[in-house]
């Protein structure tokens, strides 16, 4: 990763906290307006049948898809596993391995881009799981940083979800019968967390079967949690700078599914997490045995997972999955 993404991050992310008033105001003008029609309530049935995950690392594949909705460029990277030995860097359009994947569709923060998570990233498709990470139009680094736009982000990942999926049944594709479109899940780091809550309260996607939230806060996406019961792991470092810990933990606070929360005491908002290698190994080991055991069902992973956060003292885990 190169030194100029976390500014980018950082400065991105300041913005969005500088409009929390804001936002707060137009949410109060929203509660004012005629009740609109809500998803339905939340509830405990998880979707996804046990079963065990590949216990082997895989190469890493990386490709482009070109998606535009309505208008909105939404340029995805995918990274996928690999045919061929395991290690190394992602190789560009490299031949799939044998199998079919779940499918984890990340959102990156204000001012950043897919690549700044490339090393997060390539390990969960490592693990064995298909990763899309679209750049939004306008929170994206280079944009113009409206951060209202946030909230058209979810919609944005449910149409990037579309088109990862058809890729299963498209003849030629090189992901053509490796997309495993009933084990779904979304992830995304502080913007991209709100993103990853919305498609989960106002916005459920119906598919989504778990949620990571790295920094995140429920700001103007709120928190009616509603559908079928799809665990959620949220990480939040306890000296984050842009995104206040209590923020993160009071939406935490009201996921009524199985939940854990990682805990970094001396974390901040991304610099800690991305760049840190001891706590990026804390961060990734949890997020890959978590993503394990709520997309393939292994209950081997989730007795893994408390092993995996609490690893060396740098983080700590609230436990309820």
């Amino acid at each position: 990763m190169s030194r100029r993404v976390t500014p980018a991050l950082l400065a991105g992310t300041v913005l969005l906290a500088g409009l929390v008033g804001c936002s707060a105001d137009a949410r109060k003008n929203e509660d004012r307006q005629a009740p609109v029609e809500r998803p339905p309530a939340a509830t405990p049935t998880p979707k996804v049948p046990a079963g065990k995950a590949p216990q082997r690392s895989f190469a890493v594949g990386v490709r482009q898809l070109k998606l535009n909705r309505d208008g909105r460029a939404l340029p995805t990277t995918l990274w996928y596993p690999a045919a061929g030995e395991s290690g190394g860097a992602a190789r560009r359009s490299a031949t799939a391995a044998e199998g079919r994947f779940p499918v984890v569709m990340f959102s990156h923060g204000l001012g950043g881009r897919p690549d700044d998570y490339a090393t997060l990233l390539t390990r969960w498709a490592a693990a064995g799981f298909v990763v899309a990470a679209p750049t939004f139009p306008h929170t994206s680094s280079g944009g113009d940083n409206n951060v209202l736009d946030v909230l058209n982000q979810p919609a944005d990942v449910s149409y990037a979800l579309d088109q990862v999926l058809a890729l299963d049944g498209t003849a030629g594709d090189s992901l053509r019968g490796r997309v495993d479109g009933e084990r779904v899940a979304a992830a995304g780091h502080s913007a991209g967390g709100v993103t990853t809550i919305g498609l989960f309260t106002a916005s459920r996607d119906k598919r989504l079967d778990a949620g990571v939230v790295f920094a995140g806060t429920a700001l103007g996406v709120g928190t009616a949690f509603a559908g079928a019961s799809a665990p959620q792991l949220f990480v939040h470092g306890e000296l984050d700078e842009v995104v206040d810990y209590a923020a993160g933990k009071a939406a935490y606070d009201k996921v009524p599914w199985p939940k854990a929360m990682l805990s970094l005491p001396r974390g901040d908002h991304g610099r800690t997490m991305l760049k840190d290698k001891a706590a990026l190994r804390v961060v990734s080991d949890t997020t890959v045995e978590f993503l394990r055991w709520s997309l393939y069902g292994d209950p081997a992973a989730k007795k893994r997972i408390a092993t995996d956060a609490t690893r060396g003292d740098i983080a700590t885990l609230d436990d309820h999955l």
